[in-house]
């Protein structure tokens, strides 16, 4: 991929939004319930939210909530329409941006439809407190870009080794490659706090002996059957049971998210969504694309 960096360098002016991505080393983890659940928990209690689903090969936010989007990114790489044109809304008011299912070019896109994209988010209109990156499984290139692009990595992982595993290559990229640190742990479908806390110690170690990483144990998630009775009815488990442990577990994530705070310069090198999340606007987004 080309370097960006040097132009994004000169946009240091950051709005209110803060730009969280949510990743995972394998498929299979619960990434894209996570972000659903803390979107519309943030959603609900009054934030402008907007969800990016950046698996963009196999993308399901949109069928996850029983939303029907008539067209996604790939129309827009395709030049048939405008972002603006394909964001459907969600569950008290949250945006989404669907991406297409079962289109292999779209989860292998070339320099020249990266530079697309970038400008297709240069001319996004909406004012948001948080923009959502649900990414694919994995460690490539897209995914490193967008995890890249965020100023909060949360990674969710399981307790099992390939999860762990997964996990960790994708922080040891991250780290050596791009010198990014900082990265929240969401222990997912675990049996207990302290199973929770147990992977998290594992990953832990590892980092600490190998990596110059700083991990945070962002939340333990419960594994809980109600999870799987609502996505069979569409729905995300904080509205379908609210009371589940699940649903409590996932509000408390959002809350906590909300408290982090929008760091003062770009947290990456690479800013897919810079128009509206950095104050220069145009002469600054130009001078980005072009390099």
């Amino acid at each position: 991929m080309y370097d960006q960096a040097s132009g994004l360098r000169r946009m240091t002016q950051l709005t209110s939004t803060k730009v969280i991505t949510v990743t995972g080393g394998k498929g299979g983890v619960g990434k894209t319930n996570v972000t659903l659940n803390m979107a519309i928990s943030m959603a609900r209690q009054g934030k402008r939210v907007m969800v990016l689903d950046a698996d963009l090969g196999l993308a399901n936010v949109d069928v996850m909530l029983g939303l029907r989007a008539g067209r996604n990114l790939s129309h827009v790489l395709a030049g048939l329409c405008e972002l603006e044109d394909i964001i459907i809304e969600g569950p008290y008011g949250v945006k989404i941006i669907p991406s297409a299912s079962g289109t292999q070019n779209m989860a292998e896109l070339t320099p020249a439809q990266h530079a697309g994209l970038i400008r297709a988010f240069g001319n996004l209109q909406h004012e948001l407190d948080f923009f959502i990156v649900d990414t694919a499984a994995g460690i490539s290139d897209m995914v490193l870009s967008f995890a890249r692009a965020a100023q909060d990595i949360i990674i969710v992982v399981c307790d099992e080794p390939t999860s762990i595993t997964d996990a960790y290559a994708l922080m040891k990229i991250l780290s050596r490659e791009y010198d990014i640190q900082r990265f929240k742990i969401v222990a997912n479908m675990v049996r207990s706090y302290r199973e929770g806390r147990d992977l998290f110690i594992k990953l832990t170690r590892v980092t600490e002996r190998f990596l110059d990483a700083n991990l945070e144990l962002a939340a333990c998630i419960p594994l809980d059957d109600n999870v799987r009775q609502a996505v069979k009815r569409q729905k995300i488990v904080i509205e379908a049971f609210p009371h589940s442990p699940a649903a409590l577990a996932l509000n408390s994530l959002a809350a906590k998210a909300m408290t982090w705070p929008v760091p003062h310069h770009p947290g990456g090198h690479l800013e897919f969504f810079v128009e509206r999340l950095l104050v220069h606007k145009p002469r600054a987004m130009e001078a980005f694309i072009r390099e």
